[in-house]
């Protein structure tokens, strides 16, 4: 018997779902679809929790030829297990990590929001013959500015993830806190909500305000490369809005998972691997789009292509939205 017919078998034995199993072991229904399919196989920390609630070994699990074993009666639930606790100190160093990242977290979405404007201005310039580029060359000096923008962002996302790995537990499993760490956390919170609710309103007057611009140069009926220069400054305030955005809810996100609170509690954990793989997929072919329109020499929509940014952006708000009703209809 295979992994996938086992897993199946144990959990109809327990009188559980595809769903209670998913929210058990804080993967997705789909997942444990995927795994009793036999379409994907799960980790080995899944493995090593699965043997502990039906009550049975991991050679049993693993290893086909091992068909003999019959789970113990009493199948623990996993929400009975030992969780992982989390101490004073580490909470503290938690806190103060995310304390120093979120200035540099709030820049690399700064420079992320940004990198298009390059492109954009020069090639502007360029086809207002007000610099002694060619339309390629300025398309190629700008592509090098956007791809140098997001790869010195992502170096700098990358570098403070890695600095706490080793809580990433907080936003993936349950777990418990030693004395006083809720209280101590929920005290930093209520300090800290008149600076995040500011961080909030100022990002959200950038984002309201980024579209004056184009409205303006809409109303004079200017030169294209008006139009260009007044998308570029909506790019900038809105990457100003972000900064203060990340800026803010860097931190208070931090809070929110010691405290298992807004989108860190328990019930939500089991939606994150769905919830990621579907935005880096939609941004990815987003990107794709995006690079298919400007690139060709012979492009048409070289002039318009940013605005794909945009509806993007609202778009996304709807996919989320979808995915959030599609986990609530399941409950």
């Amino acid at each position: 018997m295979i992994l996938a017919d086992k897993i199946m078998n144990l959990r109809k034995k327990a009188g559980w779902s595809q769903e209670e199993l998913a929210e058990q072991l804080n993967v997705t229904r789909q997942s444990v679809s995927k795994w009793e399919g036999a379409r994907a196989v799960p980790d080995m920390d899944k493995v090593v929790q699965m043997s502990r609630i039906f009550g049975v070994s991991t050679d049993y699990l693993l290893k086909d030829e091992v068909e003999d074993e019959k789970p113990e009666e009493n199948i623990q639930d996993i929400s009975e297990l030992p969780l992982h606790k989390v101490s004073m100190e580490e909470a503290s160093e938690y806190l103060e990590c995310r304390k120093k990242a979120a200035p540099k977290m709030a820049f690399a979405t700064f420079l992320c929001v940004i990198s298009p404007i390059a492109l954009l201005l020069l090639a502007g310039l360029s086809e207002a013959k007000i610099i002694g580029l060619t339309e390629d060359a300025a398309g190629g000096i700008g592509l090098c500015a956007l791809l140098l923008l997001v790869a010195s962002a992502t170096g700098i996302f990358i570098s403070c993830s890695s600095k706490v790995k080793k809580y990433e537990f907080l936003e993936k499993e349950p777990f418990e806190t030693e004395y006083g760490v809720t209280g101590m956390v929920k005290e930093k919170k209520n300090q800290y909500h008149s600076a995040y609710t500011r961080l909030n309103l100022i990002g959200t007057v950038f984002c309201i305000l980024a579209a004056v611009p184009v409205f303006a140069v809409m109303c004079i009926d200017g030169k294209d490369i008006f139009y260009v220069s007044a998308v570029c400054l909506l790019l900038l305030m809105v990457a100003c809005g972000c900064y203060a955005f990340v800026y803010g809810g860097t931190q208070n996100s931090a809070m929110e998972k010691l405290l298992e609170e807004g989108d860190y509690t328990r019930s939500r954990k089991a939606k994150k691997g769905v919830f990621s793989a579907v935005s880096v997929s939609y941004w990815l072919i987003v990107t794709a789009v995006y690079m298919a329109t400007i690139l060709p020499a012979d492009s048409s929509y070289k002039g318009t292509s940013w605005v794909i940014w945009p509806i993007a952006g609202v778009l996304y708000g709807a996919v989320a939205s979808i995915l959030n009703i599609s986990f609530k209809n399941r409950k």
